[in-house]
């Protein structure tokens, strides 16, 4: 059960700060639906920039701020990389959903093109690496012998470093958006831009700010994912997960308690297609493992996350109200000809 709810947070983690990062950018008024090309390139940057580090001899020994550094890289990768998002969006005033579509398309073409022309691979690895005296080091990876209990040792033994910083930085964003008056303008802009207008704030720079800020939690989480996840390889793909946060998003209600449970809950079977085969249940002192005894095919497990994501949204869509202002574009000239 311990091992089960380890990896539910491994998996819950990324989808949790992705989906945060689509709430920012919805509810100043911009659709992210680039969400997942946004983790592509997070991801592809920060896992070059882990691989550069390594090359420098100080960093050899630092396996952790090595991997703190990386998660910095990817998420200011991301934040830049949104900026081609809002720019069309606010100051073109382009469809957003084309805008979000067509950098979901160029992420992965970027993170190929250099991995082949430049590495002559497929993917970057980068998840193990020996230190100075040539032991093998798990990145980012802390294991505690202590006896911490079972609520200490899934969160505290074999997790990652990056769990308790995407942990911080939900609850500090989390009381940012809601107990702020930059958290208050944000979500102004994006119910009601010419009101918000009306009293001085500036609807196009909180639109930048919380797009930006949406691009460099999809950034974190893209290298997060995976480093934690997908065992320290930038492919050019995510598996869908920018997707699935979004979906996450919508079942939340745009509303970071929501998130978080929806995280959980999606983290959990997402994590099932992984490790159905090693779950057990204790029946008269012998381990059952009824998952892996139903010989069902590894692809059915990896279906149900998105099988739930489409029965959960057709029975919540009645009760979620996105912003309203989101996906339009602000002009100015149409409050002052009201």
């Amino acid at each position: 059960m311990i091992f089960l709810l380890q990896k539910t947070l491994i998996f819950t983690i990324p989808l949790l700060i992705v989906a945060l990062a689509g709430m920012f950018a919805e509810r100043s008024g911009i659709i992210n639906i680039a969400l997942d090309g946004i983790m592509i390139f997070g991801a592809f940057v920060g896992a070059l920039g882990a691989l550069l580090l390594r090359g420098n001899p100080f960093f050899v020994d630092h396996n952790q701020l090595t991997f703190i550094i990386a998660m910095l890289i990817a998420a200011i990768a991301g934040g830049l990389f949104s900026l081609l998002l809002s720019f069309s969006a606010i100051k073109l005033k382009a469809d957003q959903t084309i805008g979000g579509t067509a950098l979901n398309m160029l992420a992965p073409a970027i993170a190929l093109f250099i991995i082949k022309v430049f590495f002559s691979k497929d993917m970057l690895e980068m998840q193990r690496a020996p230190d100075s005296t040539g032991k093998m080091q798990d990145f980012g990876f802390v294991i505690l012998n202590d006896d911490l209990g079972p609520v200490g040792s899934v969160f505290f033994d074999k997790a990652y470093i990056s769990t308790f910083i995407c942990i911080g930085l939900f609850i500090i964003l989390s009381i940012l958006i809601y107990k702020t008056k930059t958290g208050h303008h944000l979500r102004a802009c994006g119910e009601h831009p010419h009101a918000a207008a009306s009293v001085g704030i500036s609807v196009n720079k909180m639109r930048y700010l919380g797009t930006t800020i949406s691009g460099c939690l999809a950034g974190l989480g893209g290298y997060v994912y995976i480093a934690t996840v997908a065992n320290g390889t930038a492919s050019g793909a995510v598996a869908g997960m920018g997707f699935l946060a979004l979906a996450i998003m919508i079942f939340g209600n745009w509303k970071p308690l929501g998130i978080a449970l929806g995280s959980l809950l999606f983290g959990f079977l997402k994590c099932l297609g992984v490790i159905y085969s090693q779950i057990s249940i204790p029946i008269n002192g012998e381990d059952v493992y009824f998952l892996r005894d139903l010989d069902l095919p590894m692809y059915f497990y990896n279906l149900i996350p998105y099988v739930a994501v489409l029965v959960v949204l057709a029975f919540t869509s009645k009760r979620s109200r996105a912003p309203k202002a989101e996906g339009i574009p602000y002009d100015k000239s149409a409050r002052e000809s009201r």
